[in-house]
């Protein structure tokens, strides 16, 4: 991706973070970042493509995470601990919450953007919990598969704006909340001392 597309992507995301894009078309792009029409066009051949381009920013900065970094060999609570404070940090570019009114104008477009979305967590989760059950810190008596789906299930209604208004709930509050209940779900009791110390010493340096 070149630096003026991921610029214009950037600027799009931020748009729609402050609810200053409603169709995410190249007209209204071009309005609300005054940038000429013909100079977005070189970019963007269509407003499907514009919003495909969008999707795709989203999808690949979320897996990005997992390029950032070597979990090999990594305690599998600290992975996901990494990936949660990524996300934390990088939400205005990973959070499909930010994108969820696409799902009427450009119901293709978004089912796929979903779909992609959805397998790549899934067989991310699915592999974090083998390996916490192969490291002897999460229950071996869990249904892997289950655990994915069911986690990728709380993931979608955090997203969605007519269960958790963004008003009352802010994402960084419900994806904590998500979380916390998705690890003590899955810990043993090893796990769950290993958790609470970790959690404890983020609060400390978050002070």
């Amino acid at each position: 991706m070149n630096d003026d597309l991921r610029k214009t992507l950037e600027g799009i995301r931020e748009l729609a973070y402050s609810h200053k894009l409603l169709n995410y078309s190249i007209s209204e792009v071009s309005e609300k970042m005054e940038v000429p029409v013909e100079q977005l066009t070189q970019l963007f051949a269509t407003d499907c493509d514009l919003v495909e381009k969008i999707l795709s920013f989203e999808r690949q900065s979320f897996q990005d995470i997992f390029e950032t970094y070597d979990f090999e060999g990594v305690n599998a609570i600290d992975i996901l601990l990494t990936v949660g404070r990524e996300v934390s940090d990088r939400f205005k570019d990973v959070t499909p919450s930010l994108t969820f009114s696409l799902k009427t104008t450009y119901p293709k477009i978004y089912q796929h953007h979903i779909e992609a979305r959805i397998n790549f967590i899934f067989e991310k989760i699915k592999i974090n919990i083998f390996k916490g059950i192969s490291q002897g810190i999460y229950r071996n008596d869990i249904s892997v598969e289950l655990l994915a789906r069911l986690y990728i299930s709380r993931l979608i209604d955090i997203h969605n704006p007519d269960f958790f208004p963004s008003d009352q709930y802010s994402f960084n509050t419900l994806f904590d909340a998500m979380f916390d209940n998705f690890i003590r779900g899955i810990v043993n009791d090893e796990g769950m001392r290993y958790y609470e110390k970790c959690r404890k010493h983020l609060h400390l340096n978050a002070k």
